[in-house]
């Protein structure tokens, strides 16, 4: 077994190194070997931001920027990649990139540890918007900064930066330079792939065959939390096996009845493909971990992890979403598909055989407009965010769905309870039901005793009521840090009175969605 050389392009010019073990995490590759010591270490598990650096990778003739966490990212999975760390932002005069400058002029600084982190997300904020002429809005800088914490509480500041430094004198990154050079490394020869200690193909049919000779091997999409185990567990992997990589699983294919994504599409893309079919889900997703975890992250990594507490399941569930396991045996391709909460047998465990990879996730589409679920009934045409709650709308026939996430903080947070709720209701009866559960259970759930008990009934609140003591009965949930069991069991049955009132047309249901009586404008 060899390391491959580890390959990227950094202020303009290809760096190489050689002998960088599997399991280095790109902040360590920084620190250590490059004495990039901006990138700060905070927390080294992707929450605070103070490693962010900004990678590029061509996408439609252009680049595509990402801010990332480089705690917990791979070395190796931005091979080829161009990467920035606060050290390149000035020009070689010394001269202020507008993000640095702009934290300068609006005092966005206090105790300096997180302040690289801050310019690295502006950096990519000002890169994906600036070049294209875009005014920064408050709200796109708040996305932008969802993953960076400041322990000093100094975001007023830091958000003026946001918006002002693009009233500063424009720098531009040279895109043509860095496009040839990537193109060039795609030729220059890697060493045997097959006999490497870090795995990174290219295509499927590359993947299913490493996977089938190495099942043995560490499969890694994104390391947003196998990073953790390397940082926190401090494990070890012999041998890596890379997704993200291979394009056929970069796509989300479009179908008249259904959205299939792949497995290495990243958190960002994946919801991104969501959202544009169902609007209201913008929301949630900017609630799913902060942006660069979004950005490292996979759609097909967060499913196959099987994490009781992952937001993406719930969502899927209740959405009817199944996958499609691939293989490579005997010389054929063979692969085979189920509803996705068929895929796991306990905590953190699933059906997969060892040389099996998650390759899609089918998501059936919505169609038409919401029905209202009550005659007579105004429909609530807003979506508003709750401080602890978020909901989503999706209109599809005669589907009524809501997405709610019950966390601690609004944003960057992992859900104590997430529940995913798709009735459909015709002539006021309920003829459908899909209910995905998070956070009370081993695995993430679909809650069937309750499907069963609405399924057939008609839409009033005694159906409701019953209803929603059998969900609080269906699961028995742990206590833990997040929350106790006897929470998550109460909350469970409120977030399903509160669907029946949304659907009802009761605005207002949550604290962020209030106006304030007499407030400024």
């Amino acid at each position: 077994m060899h390391t491959k050389p580890l390959r990227f392009i950094r202020r303009g010019e290809v760096v190489t190194l050689h002998g960088v073990e599997p399991t280095r995490t790109l902040l360590e590759v920084l620190r250590e070997d490059l004495h990039c010591t901006g990138t700060k270490e905070g927390c080294g598990e992707g929450d605070c931001g103070a490693c962010s650096v900004v990678v590029a990778e061509p996408n439609g003739g252009q680049l595509k920027y990402s801010t990332i966490n480089s705690c917990i990212r791979l070395a190796h999975s931005v091979d080829g990649m161009a990467l920035w760390t606060v050290e390149d932002l000035a020009d070689a005069q010394g001269q202020l990139h507008p993000a640095q400058e702009a934290l300068a002029q609006c005092h966005g600084s206090q105790c300096g540890f997180c302040t690289p982190g801050f310019a690295m997300s502006l950096f990519g904020l000002y890169q994906n918007h600036t070049p294209q002429g875009e005014r920064i809005s408050r709200s796109q800088a708040q996305h932008a900064l969802s993953g960076n914490l400041c322990r000093c509480t100094g975001y007023r500041p830091i958000l003026d930066a946001a918006q002002a430094m693009q009233a500063l004198p424009p720098v531009r990154v040279d895109e043509a330079l860095l496009l040839s050079k990537m193109e060039l490394l795609t030729h220059i020869p890697q060493g045997l792939e097959a006999d490497s200690s870090y795995i990174s193909p290219k295509n499927l049919l590359a993947l299913l065959q490493a996977r089938a000779q190495y099942p043995e091997a560490q499969l890694v999409a994104g390391c947003t939390d196998v990073g953790l185990w390397v940082t926190k567990m401090h494990k070890q992997f012999a041998r890596v096996l890379d997704t993200t990589q291979v394009q056929e699983l970069r796509q989300v294919e479009q179908y008249p009845q259904h959205m299939a994504i792949g497995a290495a599409v990243t958190l960002s893309d994946a919801f991104a493909a969501l959202v544009a079919d169902r609007a209201q889900l913008a929301e949630f997703a900017q609630r799913f971990a902060g942006l660069p975890v979004r950005n490292s992250g996979t759609l097909g990594g967060n499913v196959a992890n099987g994490s009781p507490i992952g937001d993406s399941m719930p969502l899927l569930i209740a959405l009817g979403a199944h996958v499609v396991l691939m293989a490579y045996r005997d010389g054929q391709v063979t692969s085979r598909e189920m509803p996705l909460e068929a895929l796991y047998t306990g905590y953190r465990k699933n059906v997969m055989a060892p040389d099996e990879v998650l390759a899609w996730i089918k998501v059936p589409k919505a169609t038409a407009a919401e029905p209202s679920a009550a005659p007579g009934r105004p429909k609530q045409t807003s979506t508003p965010s709750g401080g602890s709650a978020a909901h989503a709308v999706a209109s599809a026939g005669a589907e009524f769905f809501r997405i709610y996430k019950i966390s601690k903080r609004f944003e960057d947070d992992i859900s104590a309870v997430c529940l995913g709720i798709n009735l459909e209701i015709v002539d006021g009866q309920v003829v459908k039901a899909s209910i995905g559960a998070g956070g009370v259970a081993a695995t993430p759930v679909r809650a069937r005793l309750t499907e069963a008990s609405l399924v057939g009934q008609p839409w009033t609140q005694a159906t409701v009521t019953a209803a929603m003591q059998t969900l609080r009965t269906e699961f028995s949930p742990i206590s833990d840090m997040r929350a106790s069991a006897t929470y998550r069991v109460q909350v469970l049955g409120n977030l399903l009175q509160r669907y029946w009132l949304e659907s009802q047309g009761v605005a207002q249901l949550d604290v962020q969605s209030l106006a304030r009586e007499g407030a400024c404008a």
